[in-house]
């Protein structure tokens, strides 16, 4: 028997589109990113059709394209967003000061904490995080916002522990950064 008749490439959409598109949008929380991401998903295992081996479920394989394809959207996120980090960083990057603050770039101390808690804190923090890449966001939501342990987000996004230290260590100075210039800085509080 032919592992492809497992296949009902006709009812996919019917079948899976609407659950494909939950997961694919709590991952990325773009709404067109994640329907484009479906739709590649679709596109993908049709073209690889000759490719299942009926080893796993229909829903397990489109599954698996799905996450391949979310991978490989932050993995191309992050590698625009590496090229310019670079300019922007806040860090010497040579001399016998190689990896200390810019003078320009030292943080200002933050010295009320119980501000953190505010809801207009949480609000501001939220506008600054649109501003992270979106892989850097999403690490930065599970390890500090939702609690995940490290080796979950490393499997999540497919990245080494060293890779999510610098994509947690990147997001906090540019959250500190634009946090600094939208609520510590501002006249609003």
């Amino acid at each position: 028997m032919n592992s492809n008749t497992k296949l009902n490439p006709e009812k996919w959409v019917d079948n899976y589109a609407d659950a494909m598109y939950s997961y694919s949008f709590s991952r990325v929380s773009k709404s067109d990113v994640a329907e484009d991401l479906v739709q590649e998903t679709f596109f993908s295992a049709l073209k690889s059709l000759k490719n299942f081996k009926g080893e796993a479920s229909e829903k397990t394989w489109l599954y698996s394209i799905l996450k391949r394809k979310i991978i490989d959207y932050y993995r191309k996120a992050s590698s625009k967003y590496e090229k310019n980090f670079t300019q922007m960083s806040p860090f010497e990057d040579s001399g016998d000061w190689l990896g200390h603050w810019k003078d320009e770039r030292v943080p200002n101390e933050w010295d009320d904490k119980e501000e953190f808690n505010s809801e207009e804190f949480m609000k501001i923090l939220k506008f600054c995080m649109e501003f992270l890449p979106e892989k850097y966001s999403y690490a930065f939501k599970m390890k500090s916002l939702n609690g995940f342990e490290s080796k979950e987000i490393c499997n999540e996004l497919d990245i080494t522990t060293s890779n999510l230290w610098v994509i947690l260590h990147r997001s906090r100075v540019q959250l500190r950064e634009c946090l600094e210039k939208n609520w510590f800085l501002s006249d609003k509080h």
